[in-house]
């Protein structure tokens, strides 16, 4: 590609996370234009709307770039078909439903020169930056997650997210696991899990999970949909030195003032100018730690079953 030219990007997938956090974030963000999105509901946007991704690609044969922000499950074949075309790729987390699809894609980006992304905002903010430092100079000896949201809050009427590939209480869970795996210099594996299934869904509403680092560190993880009123985002390290505390990782954009930035915006203007630059410099960036551990707690997990629960 041409230095000196922006990306000109489309998105796919027109959703709440792409008209909130990746438009604005793109319009901020030097080097980097958007000029399309595909998306088969009938949305209005800042620029030309097409059905299908195969009709977008036809219509501008000078994008180079593509975002996917649909639901994972339907990412694989526009990112391989956007790779096959010549396009660089931002994958919005989680960059896939399964860890052998973003491997393959990962293949295919570098065997194409091309630049693959998979977009985990929460490891961006200074606090997340800040506790990787601390815990560097200070080796963790147990780390503990609680991550309680209100499903109804965060994710009203997204049926898609109760499939069967959909992740259920993971989709938000996986945000604490991207930080954790980005705390720590070493692997993380997966002891033992319990999934918690609504009787009606095929995903779970609730899970906990044991894991332990490459060196023994344990750690613990507690994630819930079922939690009303205060939110908890919290990830507690604890080391010889002392105890540290990250809290509130998932701020809640309404009580932001209008005329402010998120913190959730910043960090996708800073995922956006790493995604400029990976471009161009024809190189990926692609960590699929976070999504093998929630496969690997699907595989060894054991289920149970709650009562049927709707939103």
């Amino acid at each position: 590609m041409n230095n000196r030219m922006p990306l000109r990007a489309g998105i796919v997938g027109f959703g709440k996370i792409a008209r909130d956090e990746h438009v604005p974030a793109i319009a901020r963000t030097e080097g980097i234009d958007l000029i399309a999105v595909a998306d088969p509901a009938h949305v209005t946007g800042p620029v030309p709307r097409y059905a299908s991704v195969e009709t977008m690609f036809a219509a501008h044969p000078e994008m180079d770039t593509v975002i996917l922000c649909q639901p994972p499950v339907a990412r694989f074949e526009a990112a391989r078909a956007a790779l096959l075309a010549g396009k660089n790729v931002f994958l919005e987390k989680p960059p896939g439903a399964a860890v052998s699809e973003v491997t393959l894609l990962h293949e295919l980006a570098q065997e194409r020169g091309l630049t693959l992304f998979a977009g985990w905002h929460s490891c961006w903010p200074e606090p997340v930056l800040q506790l990787r430092a601390w815990c560097a100079a200070n080796p963790p000896k147990r780390i503990a997650i609680r991550w309680l949201e209100d499903v109804r809050r965060w994710h009203p009427g997204q049926a898609w997210i109760w499939q069967t590939g959909g992740f259920g209480v993971f989709d938000p869970g996986m945000n604490a696991l991207s930080i954790l795996t980005h705390l720590l210099p070493e692997s993380i594996r997966l002891i033992d899990a319990t999934l918690v299934f609504p009787s009606n869904r095929a995903a779970p509403i609730a899970a906990s999970l044991t894991m332990e680092s490459l060196y023994g560190v344990p750690i613990f993880a507690e994630f819930d949909w079922r939690q009303t009123g205060p939110q908890t985002w919290e990830i507690v390290v604890e080391s010889e030195s002392g105890v540290r505390v990250f809290s509130q990782g998932g701020e809640d954009a309404a009580h932001t003032a209008a005329e402010s930035d998120s913190a959730l915006a910043e960090d996708y203007r800073m995922m956006y100018r790493h995604f400029v630059a990976l471009a161009r410099a024809r190189e990926c960036d692609v960590d699929t730690a976070p999504l093998q551990l929630v496969a690997d707690a699907f595989m060894r997990g054991r289920l149970e079953q709650t009562a049927p629960f709707d939103d």
